[in-house]
């Protein structure tokens, strides 16, 4: 993990788009099946939108039927972190990038193997960048 990013609130509008402030730290969710990643197939590495941190990559990205990108593992367990989540009367485990703090989305133990996990991100939260080729 790179050091900790911490910004003002004003500062992280100046950086994001309004949907993207709204999401990453104001723990939005974005409609299923409107995100731009939820049914990409480009081989890369998907980065944090707020502070670029490596997330996730696409070989460990299935189609979760979800409507939001879904993988069953992080790309390294130190880049993100996790915190109880007794929002909307659930009880789920919000993902949260862990330089900058953004709200990336949920998992659930209902994935694939091997992990049996399903981290289900928002797109707007994340930044695809393709491998080359």
């Amino acid at each position: 993990m790179s050091d900790k990013i911490v910004l003002t609130d004003a500062e992280w509008r100046e950086r994001l788009t309004h949907e993207q402030y709204r999401v990453c730290r104001e723990k939005g969710t974005e409609r299923a099946f409107s995100g731009e990643y939820f049914d990409t197939k480009t081989p890369g590495t998907y980065h944090c939108a707020c502070c670029g941190q490596p997330l996730f990559s696409s070989g460990d990205k299935f189609d979760s039927g979800t409507g939001w990108p879904s993988f069953t593992a992080p790309v390294a367990e130190q880049n993100v972190r996790f915190e109880e989540d007794r929002s909307l009367f659930m009880r789920r485990v919000e993902v949260l990038c862990a330089r900058c703090d953004a709200h990336l989305g949920h998992v659930f133990d209902d994935g694939p193997a091997p992990t049996g996990r399903r981290f289900c991100m928002n797109s707007v939260s994340l930044k695809l960048e393709p491998e080359e080729s």
